[in-house]
C-alpha cells in the first residue's frame, strides 16, 4: 500500500467502526426477525407497534416539554450572557465566561449528582421542573457560545447608525441587533433542544416518580431486554430528527449575513 493512502484508510476504518453499528441498527428496524439474528424480511410491523405504545409516547411528551422549554429559556438567557460577555470586559466577566463555560467541560455524570444533591438538599421535589431546571443549565452554555462566535463578526456601527437616525435602544434591539443576530441564536437553540431531547445521565439524576423522559424510558426497556426491535425503530426516528436538527443548525451558523 501506498503510504500516502495510510491516512485515508486508516479515516475509513474509523468511520466506519463509528457507523456501522448505526447502519445495522437501522436496517434491524425493518428486520422482521425479532431479537435481529438474521434477515428475514423486510418489515414496517416495528414502527406500527411503537405508534402503539403508549409509555414511549408519554416518554416523548414529557421530553419534548422539557425540551422546548429549556431551549426557549436557554435562547434568551444564553444571548444576554453572550452579549454581555461580549460587550464589557471586567474582572467579572471573566469570572461570568468561567461560569458560561464550565458546564461544557464537565463530565455530565458530575454535573446530574451535583444537580441531585442541591435539590435534596433544599428539600425539592424531584420531577419535570427539576429536569427542566438542569437542562437549561448546561442548555445556557450551548447557545451563550454560539452566539458569542456570531457576535465576533457583528459590526456595531450599525448599531450607532441606528440610534444616530433617532431609534431608541428597544426599537434598535428589535429591529436590528435581533434580526442580526437571528441565525446565531436559532443555530444555539437548535443545539440545545438536540442535546435536551439526547440527554440521559444528567436527567436520570433529577427525575422523579412520573417525570421519565424517552432516553430513560429507551434504557429501561434495554435493560430488560424488552420489545427491542421498537427500540430500533424509535432509534432509527430519533437519528432522523437528530441529522435534521444539526444540520439546520450548521446552515444558520455558516450563513452569511445579508
Amino acid at each position: 500500500m501506498n503510504r500516502s493512502h495510510i491516512p485515508l484508510f486508516t479515516t475509513l476504518l474509523v468511520l466506519l467502526f463509528f457507523y456501522l453499528p448505526i447502519l445495522i441498527l437501522v436496517i434491524n428496524s425493518f428486520n422482521a426477525a425479532r431479537f435481529g439474528g438474521g434477515w428475514e424480511g423486510f418489515t414496517l410491523d416495528w414502527y406500527a407497534k411503537l405508534f402503539n405504545d403508549r409509555p414511549i409516547w408519554l416518554a416523548l411528551r414529557n421530553t419534548l416539554l422539557i425540551a422546548v422549554a429549556s431551549t426557549l429559556s436557554a435562547m434568551v438567557l444564553g444571548t444576554l450572557a453572550a452579549f454581555a460577555l461580549h460587550r464589557y470586559t471586567s474582572r467579572l466577566q471573566r469570572f461570568h465566561y468561567t461560569l458560561v463555560y464550565t458546564p461544557l467541560v464537565v463530565p455530565d455524570i458530575l454535573m446530574g449528582m451535583s444537580l441531585l444533591l442541591f435539590f435534596a438538599a433544599i428539600g425539592f421535589k424531584l420531577g419535570l421542573l427539576t429536569i427542566y431546571l438542569a437542562h437549561v443549565t448546561f442548555c445556557i452554555s450551548y447557545v451563550a457560545m454560539v452566539v458569542l462566535a456570531r457576535l465576533q463578526d457583528f459590526d456595531f456601527a450599525v448599531i450607532e447608525a441606528s440610534q444616530d437616525l433617532g431609534a431608541g435602544w428597544w426599537d434598535t434591539t428589535w429591529r436590528v441587533l435581533l434580526p442580526m443576530l437571528a441565525p446565531g441564536i436559532l443555530a444555539g437553540g437548535l443545539l440545545a433542544f438536540t442535546l435536551s431531547i439526547d440527554d440521559f445521565v444528567i436527567s436520570f439524576f433529577v427525575a422523579g416518580p412520573g417525570s421519565t423522559t424517552l432516553p430513560i424510558r429507551i434504557y429501561s426497556m434495554i435493560k430488560h431486554s424488552k420489545n427491542m426491535p421498537i427500540i430500533n425503530a424509535l432509534s432509527t426516528l430519533l437519528l432522523v430528527v437528530t441529522f435534521l436538527a444539526v444540520w439546520t443548525s450548521q446552515r444558520l451558523t455558516t450563513e452569511k449575513k445579508a
